[in-house]
């Protein structure tokens, strides 16, 4: 399978603004590593949604879904666990 495309939303990359800036750099590696491997171990498919899951980075969660169909991966947000889930 060939790697996903990543693409950001602008509420995501607002998102990583706010997050201190020694976590940003661990952030962003563990987002690139999806391209190849979208569904790694620790992954959770978040429930009610069909195509969105969330990745642990620390003290954060990183919330996306993949587009098998177009080859993608949207980052929706990035957000400190206890502000996670709040939106959904």
């Amino acid at each position: 399978m060939p790697a996903l495309e990543i693409f950001w939303r602008r509420s995501a990359e607002k998102d990583l603004r706010k997050i201190p800036t020694k976590t940003v750099p661990r952030i962003i590696n563990k987002i690139e590593k999806l391209s190849d491997n979208p569904l790694p171990g620790g992954v959770r498919k978040l429930e009610g949604a069909v195509r969105t899951y969330r990745v642990k980075v620390g003290e954060y969660r990183v919330v996306y879904q993949i587009d098998r169909e177009t080859n993608k991966i949207i980052i929706i947000y990035i957000r400190h666990r206890k502000d996670a889930y709040k939106d959904l």
